[in-house]
């Protein structure tokens, strides 16, 4: 039997190993994580302005699968003697590794970011105070609207050095805007930030701005653990593969989403769930076919769109080109809202299906657009 070993139970670790393990009864499938509870990252904004989510243990999403869970942290791979120590001291064995480690918001002194526990405390002890928002990015203003949304009486402020929605064409982009006007969000932009102080913020022109809460969510962070381990990876640590997700030193090594540097016809992909899922379950396919004796596919991926929550009430989907350039089309308000909440339901629906998802049905290839290189 062959043992695959993936690490990391994020949206796309999850996605594989459901995916190996309902396409073949030939291998030992093992996930290991950090803990048995799944982060819905998709939602992490609602969390921070208070909302329940549903509590979803990891063993019971892959198990009736035929997954096996290992709660552990990753402390090493050892390449050449193909195995995993944990940071207990245990060690897992593998013929197969799938690297799906993912990535998290770098932390800043006297800052938050998206993922801390404790940040739904603070806006909560600080419902009339001021939260100031670093960074204008997706997360930035989906974390801005919800918590404007959910405190109408905190003073919400989006510092950045672009404008809002500048991924987005100018439609979609003015609906953004006029969400945060309605919700009353400050937003400055063309500002740098220098210092982040307990209780202030210091720009780059010395002007400092008070805070009760700053929020940071800006840049990426890859575990060093693949770079360590002799691993070929880029600049920001994350692992170089070929065309079929394989690393380039290590072809017995899968790496997918946020932790791998994929190259297509347009560019490198940026970290999304939206272009991780397809990746795990392409891996999937590949690892089923290497099982049986064939070689794995090259993977192509085109973007879809880019969906904004703007509030429980509201939300903007721009459709893209497959490079991720805004295409013609738009959806906002209710529609939007549905179309959001269906996006960021859609994993847990897919671990729990008692099939194996075609990766075909998970995105798009980018057709002409993605010649490739």
């Amino acid at each position: 039997m062959n043992d695959i070993l993936i690490i990391g139970a994020g949206y796309t670790g999850m996605m594989a190993a459901v995916g190996i393990a309902r396409r073949t009864k030939a291998a030992n499938v093992t996930l290991l994580n950090p803990t048995d509870r799944f982060n819905e990252r998709l939602r992490q904004h609602q969390v921070a302005a208070g909302q329940e989510l549903g509590d979803h243990r990891i063993p019971d999403l892959v198990e009736p699968a035929g997954v096996r869970f290992v709660e552990g942290w990753a402390a090493e791979i050892d390449a050449a003697g193909r195995r995993v120590v944990l940071g207990d001291g245990r060690e897992l064995h593998y013929d197969t590794l799938v690297y799906a480690v993912g990535s998290s918001t770098p932390a800043v002194d006297h800052a938050y970011t998206i993922a801390d526990p404790k940040l739904a405390d603070a806006l909560r002890d600080n419902a009339t105070g001021v939260l100031t928002v670093c960074g204008a990015g997706l997360t930035g203003i989906e974390a801005a609207t919800e918590a404007a949304e959910a405190y109408p009486r905190m003073t919400v402020r989006l510092l950045s050095r672009g404008e809002p929605g500048s991924m987005m064409g100018p439609k979609a982009r003015a609906h953004l805007n006029r969400a945060l006007d309605r919700l009353g969000v400050e937003v400055r932009t063309g500002v740098t930030i220098s210092k982040v102080l307990p209780g202030a913020i210091e720009l780059e022109d010395g002007d400092r701005l008070p805070t009760d809460v700053t929020l940071w969510t800006t840049g990426v962070r890859v575990a060093p653990l693949a770079a360590q381990a002799g691993i070929t990876t880029d600049d920001t640590g994350r692992v170089v593969v070929d065309a079929t997700l394989r690393s380039v030193s290590h072809p017995e090594i899968f790496a997918i989403g946020d932790a791998a540097a994929i190259r297509q016809g347009y560019g490198t992909i940026h970290g999304t769930c939206q272009s991780g899922i397809p990746s795990a379950a392409h891996t999937a396919e590949s690892i089923t076919r290497q099982l049986k004796g064939k070689a794995p596919k090259s993977f192509r991926f085109g973007y879809i769109h880019q969906p904004v929550s703007l509030g429980r009430k509201d939300a903007v989907i721009q459709f893209t080109n497959p490079d991720d350039t805004p295409g013609r089309f738009y959806l906002k308000g209710k529609a939007a809202v549905f179309y959001k909440e269906s996006v960021s339901g859609s994993p847990l629906k897919f671990y729990r299906m008692r099939m194996a998802v075609p990766a075909k049905l998970t995105g798009r290839t980018g057709g002409r657009r993605n010649r490739l290189p």
